[in-house]
């Protein structure tokens, strides 16, 4: 999944998370943004979020209310990115269907698939930047450091 799929560039015309969640995979899921609900979670494939560097794609996610995206891989700069902004991305390959009910532990690096009975492994992401995560993003993290 590309970053032209998660957010068109013809909506870049904002950095506003909520502004750009009403278009977060419009071109190829109409639906999304009246269906997703705060706490939902993106399970995708492999090189999820390639394209372009834009923070864009990320920050219509998590203005959606997604609290974590689940991909086999992703792109580097999504990977950063997402970060960035507080959004966390986990490296997994799951078995999951639409509808599915999750259950992540960033720390433990487990995700539980409570629908199918199935649990993964994740390697959990360095301390530094889970506080990233933690402050809300790489500003916010900035922010809380002495000077």
């Amino acid at each position: 999944m590309d970053t032209d799929q998660i957010i068109p560039a013809e909506y870049l015309v904002t950095g506003d998370p909520e502004e750009l969640a009403k278009y977060a995979f419009c071109k190829v899921r109409s639906d999304f943004a009246k269906n997703v609900k705060s706490g939902d979670i993106i399970v995708g494939g492999a090189n999820f979020g390639s394209g372009s560097s834009r923070e864009h794609a990320p920050r219509a996610l998590l203005g959606a209310g997604i609290s974590c995206v689940i991909a086999a891989s992703f792109a580097r700069i999504y990977f950063r990115n997402a970060i960035n902004i507080g959004l966390p991305p986990i490296e997994c390959e799951i078995e999951a269907e639409e509808g599915d009910i999750l259950e992540v532990d960033l720390d433990k690096g487990l995700i539980r698939n409570i629908t199918q009975g199935t649990s993964f492994t994740f390697k959990p992401l360095p301390g530094f930047l889970q506080e990233m995560l933690d402050a809300g993003g790489l500003i916010e993290w900035l922010k809380s450091k002495p000077r």
